[in-house]
């Protein structure tokens, strides 16, 4: 085997090797960024007045999807009137998968 061709082997491994270590070793957003992209959204609709979230991941199940999630939960003020919140965001993406009203 030539030393050119190793080296293209070797190259082509490592390039692969990066980014399937990418792919299967996706690390979990911060608890705080989880309730800082929940903050935002119901920024939008009035202003949050307060808010907490377990700093502990947990395993979580919906729609037959499994997902790491937080929980947590948000009080504001909409348009006069006070409302709490409670809401389950993806640990991976921030993507809010629950957000429920405490009536």
């Amino acid at each position: 085997m030539s030393f050119k061709r190793f080296l293209l082997g070797a190259g082509i491994g490592f390039v692969v090797g990066a980014v399937l270590k990418d792919q299967l070793t996706k690390e979990l957003i911060s608890p705080e960024k989880a309730l800082r992209v929940v903050k935002q959204k119901l920024n939008k609709q009035g202003v949050v007045e307060g808010s907490w979230i377990h700093m502990i991941p947990e395993s979580y199940e919906k729609n037959l999807l499994d997902y790491t999630v937080y929980r947590g939960g948000v009080s504001c003020t909409i348009e006069g009137d006070f409302y709490q919140f409670d809401f389950i965001v993806d640990g991976h993406t921030g993507t809010i998968l629950e957000l429920t009203s405490q009536d």
